[in-house]
């Protein structure tokens, strides 16, 4: 055999095993924080580039995501413009339109400038961020020019620096939620008609305490060579059908990230603080331990999130190019994906959003755009979850014990099942659950109950020997006194 032929050999041998491995990358924690190999609960539906979605020009460095509906928004920034697509029934996806001018005082025509981010609302108003024009656009639904979202005028806002608007979100009140370039205050508030309000959200100061004392006895030319201790900056952005913003960022200390005080995941109230509810052991950090493989280190760093309408957030992780999805209680549900050039894998993605339950995936790098459809093991996860909220919990039983048959290593399954045995009132079934999975709170609760109804339950026998044994000495004293009495007679 010639060298060309084993060359051949080894390349077709590569690609084999490459593709096995590409299918078996789905993975959880236990409670230990150690990797366990689960079923895949995504498979790849189709990987688009230009050409597959009808585009005169090739994508160039595609930045963000949006849908509404079955219509899907993909901005490609460094041509100028928004692709809208639809997705079909037999989920395929099919060229609409291309946004890449709109109509100014009826009979200007405007064109985008580096537009970053899209956003529209149920009564279609859309919202661009036309980042290189320093703006946020505002139309209607016909692309006619309403008004901007400019720089704030306000004495609250650091000026001397260009202002650069990178995402946008708006609520039903018609107020946007602007994400600026090197504005490390949160999001900018806007009100419907424009008018700045001040600052959303922002996010708490994260130091190093040596760096902090270095500081304090550094001279002052040192000082200035120093990075300021400033809040860190959001990444991306998400607004949820309950009208809350799920916020990510991924500049932080590996230390403030396992302490919980970096909080890379965030979902923000009225008031712009963080209501994220965290009953997991593990914190919803992406990876829980990271090394060097490939040359690849630190934590991951989530560049966009999207929410189902049954309350899973989903992220995406631009270090390692892997995706993440939990519940609405901060259990992780499952996590995929890593970086390649095969399909399922990622150069450098930059957007994820969702359809239904079916999830899309932008590549910035490699220009594509990775549609996933949830297996039946995906399935069986999403419809458990959903039964329970819905207080069918004989049905979210049932679909966890699905599960279980699928993947016997499910540490949410046994607490799902002790969960709903627990809204059930079979308590000591749903200790067991618990204990197992050595879900110490939930087991707590459970215990709590059983107890309350031991107690009731065996009340009546609980007394009568009470009262037996209370009753005894005098019983026995005056047994012997009588004895005595007719003794003496």
């Amino acid at each position: 055999m010639n060298r060309k032929k084993i060359l051949f050999t080894a390349v077709c041998l590569f690609s084999i095993c490459a593709g096995l491995f590409a299918k078996g990358d789905t993975y959880i924690y236990d409670y230990w924080g150690e990797v366990e190999k689960s079923p895949d609960a995504y498979r790849v539906s189709s990987v688009l580039y230009a050409d597959d979605l009808k585009l005169d020009t090739p994508l160039k460095n595609p930045s963000s995501l949006f849908s509404i509906g079955n219509l899907i928004y993909l901005v490609d920034t460094d041509n100028n413009r928004i692709i809208e697509l639809v997705y079909n029934d037999n989920k395929t996806l099919s060229l609409s339109r291309v946004i890449d001018r709109f109509n100014s005082n009826g009979q200007v025509v405007e064109t985008f400038n580096g537009p970053t981010d899209i956003f529209i609302t149920d009564d279609g108003f859309i919202f661009v961020a036309d980042k290189m024009n320093g703006r946020v656009v505002k139309l209607d639904k016909d692309l006619n020019y309403l008004f901007s979202f400019v720089e704030p005028d306000d004495p609250t806002y650091e000026k001397g620096k260009t202002f650069y608007p990178q995402k946008v979100v708006a609520d039903s009140k018609g107020r946007a939620y602007i994400l600026a370039q090197n504005v490390n205050k949160g999001f900018l508030k806007y009100e419907y008609d424009g008018t700045f309000t001040g600052f959303y959200g922002a996010s708490e100061v994260v130091f190093n305490v040596t760096d902090y004392l270095w500081k304090k006895f550094s001279t002052r030319a040192q000082r200035e060579q120093m990075e300021s201790f400033v809040p860190t900056e959001y990444a991306n952005a998400y607004m949820d059908k309950e009208g809350f913003i799920f916020a990510v960022l991924n500049t932080f200390s590996e230390w403030d990230l396992k302490s919980d005080k970096a909080k890379p995941i965030r979902r923000l109230n009225a008031l712009g603080s963080d209501i994220l509810v965290k009953l997991s052991d593990n914190l919803p950090i992406g990876d829980l331990t990271w090394g060097n493989a490939a040359g690849i280190k630190e934590p991951s760093w989530f560049t966009d999130i999207t929410v189902l309408d049954n309350e899973v957030y989903i992220t995406v992780d631009v270090n390692r190019g892997r995706i993440f999805a939990y519940n609405n209680q901060g259990y992780l549900l499952f996590a995929f994906g890593g970086r390649g050039n095969i399909d399922g894998f990622f150069r450098s993605p930059s957007a994820i959003e969702h359809v239904g339950k079916d999830l899309f995936v932008l590549d910035s790098m490699n220009a594509s755009l990775t549609v996933f459809t949830p297996t039946e093991y995906g399935n069986l996860i999403y419809e458990a979850t959903e039964l329970y909220a819905e207080g069918d919990y004989d049905g979210s039983a049932d679909k966890w014990t699905e599960v279980l048959k699928l993947n016997g290593n499910y540490d949410l399954a046994y607490i799902g099942l002790g969960k709903a045995k627990l809204r059930q009132e079979e308590y000591k079934e749903a200790m067991d659950y618990f204990r197992l999975k050595r879900d110490k709170r939930n087991y707590s609760k459970a215990f709590q109950y059983y107890r309350k109804e031991w107690i009731e339950r065996n009340l009546s026998w609980m007394v009568t020997l009470l009262i037996i044994i209370v009753l005894t000495p005098f019983v026995v004293k005056w047994i012997k006194r009588l004895r005595w009495e007719l003794k003496s007679l």
